[in-house]
Formats: structure tokens, sequence, C-alpha cells
């Protein structure tokens, strides 16, 4: 229907005869449900508004987004309906609007909104009303993090040949000269040769912790292939408590098992599984304060994958702190290096794996780790069929 037919219509709809006003009507219905149709096939959200702010139209990609109903969100304000927006005043804004948003409900996603006016022809001043298109960036969002991760690690590999040079040497060297240093001081008199040995001893266990951190530094940022075997999951998981018995014994620690008895085999890299398990059940009874606490470690297999969950009832982990549980030197320990949980995601991430953290401060957490069943394979695509 041509711009301005409208206004010359209602200039002369007193001459106009009825049946001509029914085709009309008719038509305009018939255009309205096209352009309806076209909106809902849209899969940005689209939020059309009156000048009060008031929801005049959305389409179905938009109710999806925020959690909306139609029937309960037409006429209503905007703003009792989607928070965050609270602060842009409608009714004045003339220029076109782009803001990103996060929302929670009723999935967690990251939207990026674009509100332009409607112009008004009669008064350019106050707009007709506002269009307000959504689009929904959270797979481009995690996709830059993903990448934003990729370069930092890859720039943390060049830097690993380097230290492994500038530090592994010296601290042998310095391991060498302590130990002529210690057979010097067994041959002196005993009342000098305690105060010595304590140095001594000293000295060597800090080049023994700066021995180790660089092992792990070099582990995290390594590339490695697991060497897979049939091996059980549930066998290892009981090998690691073995090597922690002793320690979450001595904090009173109680350890409550519910492994699946039906587990199939896992194809696997044992000792990396084994590294695992360590980082994570660490992690668990270091976070319950003081004695006492509970660790529940359960196993489940669906069709397609391993379900292994690692819970405890500890401190938890603050919100500001989720966001960096898995970059470098990033933690909360006194005596920690930060890089277990990067460790733990690059193991499991080579394998085909996930690992997903939920946690919440004073309520403990939660480690449950997602691992296929076999090991992914490249997917061919099938050859292409030529006529001839």
């Amino acid at each position: 229907m041509k711009s301005g037919f409208l206004e010359k219509l209602v200039a002369r709809i007193d001459r106009v005869e009825p049946g001509e006003i029914q085709q009309i009507v008719t038509r305009l219905i018939q255009e309205k449900g096209f352009l309806e149709n076209v909106f809902e096939a849209l899969q940005e959200g689209l939020i059309i508004l009156d000048p009060d702010g008031k929801i005049m139209f959305l389409n179905r990609a938009a109710c999806q987004f925020f959690g909306l109903d139609p029937s309960d969100s037409l006429g209503e304000r905007i703003s009792s309906k989607i928070r965050g927006i609270e602060n842009i005043s409608l009714s004045t804004t003339t220029q076109a609007v782009s803001r990103d948003i996060e929302v929670f409900y009723p999935e967690h996603r990251l939207l990026n909104f674009y509100l332009s006016p409607i112009d008004d022809p009669k008064n350019h001043e106050l707009p007709l009303g506002h269009v307000m298109l959504i689009r929904d960036n959270t797979s481009t969002h995690a996709e830059t993090q993903e990448t934003l991760e990729s370069e930092r690690l890859n720039a943390l590999t060049l830097l690993a040949a380097g230290i492994a040079h500038e530090i592994g040497n010296p601290l042998n060297s310095l391991d060498i000269h302590l130990q002529l240093l210690a057979r010097k001081i067994r041959k002196l008199p005993a009342a000098q040769k305690k105060g010595l040995s304590e140095h001594l001893d000293t000295a060597r266990q800090e080049i023994q912790r700066l021995d180790t951190i660089l092992k792990q530094f070099l582990h995290a940022v390594r590339p490695t292939t697991p060497r897979r075997e049939p091996r059980d999951i549930n066998a290892i998981l009981h090998q690691t408590l073995t090597l922690l018995e002793p320690e979450i014994a001595s904090r009173n620690i109680g350890v409550d098992l519910d492994l699946s008895e039906k587990l199939p085999t896992a194809q696997i890299d044992p000792d990396q599984f084994q590294q695992v398990f360590y980082n994570l059940l660490r992690n668990a009874y270091q976070a319950i304060p003081g004695e006492g606490g509970l660790i529940e470690i359960r196993t489940r297999s669906t069709e397609t994958d391993f379900l292994i969950s690692i819970s405890d009832n500890g401190t938890g982990i603050p919100p500001e702190q989720m966001g960096s549980l898995f970059e470098p030197y990033r933690t909360t320990k006194s005596s920690g290096t930060g890089l277990g949980l990067l460790i733990v995601r690059r193991i499991i991430r080579e394998h085909g794996g996930e690992i997903e953290i939920q946690s919440q401060p004073d309520q403990g957490t939660n480690i449950l780790i997602h691992l296929p069943h076999t090991a992914p394979s490249p997917r061919l695509l099938p050859s292409p069929t030529i006529d001839l």
C-alpha cells in the first residue's frame, strides 16, 4: 500500500462507498498478517513500543530471550517487563541507542539491543514510538573468550621454553652446590652443624617448591596427547583417595562414595585422570575450614557420556571469582599456584570432555565432569555425486 494512501483515505472517508471501505480494511488486515508472519520468522527479537514505552508488538524471539508471555506483555510498559532499561527515557529519546544487556532468565544470555525511534512526519521532536531489535551474542561472546584463551595459552607456551632454561638450569646448579655444602657441614662439630643444617634444609625446601611450580607451569601450557587405555574410572578414584587418605583423615573429613557399579570401561589416560582427581579432591578438602565436613563423589553413565561429580560443603567460591577460575596464577590459597584447574580442564578437554563448576559462598562447591564414552573422531563428509 503506497505511502500517503491512508492519509488521503481519511480525508475523503465520508465519500467512500461501504463496499470499497470493506475491501480496503480486508487488504489492510492481510498486509498486517503478512508483516507479522515476517516478524515472527526473524531470529532477532523485535519489540515495537508506543511513545509511552508500552509494548504494542513483540515477536516470538523476543519472548524467548526475556521469558515473556505476549498475553501478559502487550500494553505493559517495557521497563516493568525487562530489567536493565529503566534508565532509558523513551519519551525523550530521539536518537538510536545500542546497548549490551545480560539476562539470567529463562536462560543466561548476553544480548545487544538496538533502539530506534519511529519518526513522526508532522513532529520531528517527538517520535511516534520506538522499534527495539535484540540480537543474541552469547555464542559470539563464548567464541571470543575461547579465542582469547587460546591466544593466552599460546603465549604461555612460547614462554615455557625460556622459563625452563632460565630457571631450571640455575635451580639444578643451586641443588648441586647445596649438596656440596651438606657434605662439608657433616664434617663440622655438632654445635656448629645444627644451625647450618636448618638453613640448608630451608634452602632445599624452597628449591624444591620452585621446581614443583616450574613443572606445573610446563605441564599446564604444553599440549599433550593422552595415552588412552581401557580403565575403570571408579578404580582410579579409589587409588587417588588412597593417596590422599592420610591428609583427609587428619582433617576429620568424611567421604561419601556413590559409584555406579554398571560403569562401562573408559578409554582414558590413567595417569592424567589420577592427576585430575587428585587436584579436585585436594581442592575440595582444602575448601573445608577446620575439622569435619563432607566430600561426596558420584559416578554415573548415560548413553553417550560419563558423569563424574565431586562436591564439598566448604566455603564455596565468591561470584566475582567464578569467571577467573581457569586463569593461570589466579588463586585464593596462600601457597597455591593457580595452575591446578587450568591443568584439569586441559586434560578433560583433550579427552573430548568438559568441566562444569557450580558454587555459592558458604554453601560448598560441586564439580561436574562430562566425559564421552569414546574418543572424538573426525566426521567425514560424504563424497559429492556427479551426474554425467
